[in-house]
């Protein structure tokens, strides 16, 4: 899913430009905007979390930033 990866690469992006990264991620919530595409948000974020994923939450919402079927906020150490 496009739309996580890109989600994903701004986290990314974001953690680096406040000195923090990935690697220092504890806590993951993913909104979807549908559960059934939890299957392939879960294959990307795998990608980007591979060894010692931080703890995950993960919720339907039905509403969500226009046109975005995937939001995503992290705890992360600095």
């Amino acid at each position: 899913m496009d739309r996580a990866r890109q989600a994903l690469e701004n986290l990314k992006t974001i953690l680096e430009a406040a000195g923090s990264s990935l690697d220092k991620v504890v806590k993951i919530t993913l909104y979807l905007k549908s559960i059934r595409d939890f299957d392939v948000v879960n294959e990307v974020y795998e990608m980007y979390f591979h060894t010692a994923p931080p703890a995950r939450a993960t919720a339907e919402v039905a509403r969500l930033a226009k046109d975005s079927c995937v939001e995503i906020d992290a705890v992360a150490l600095a």
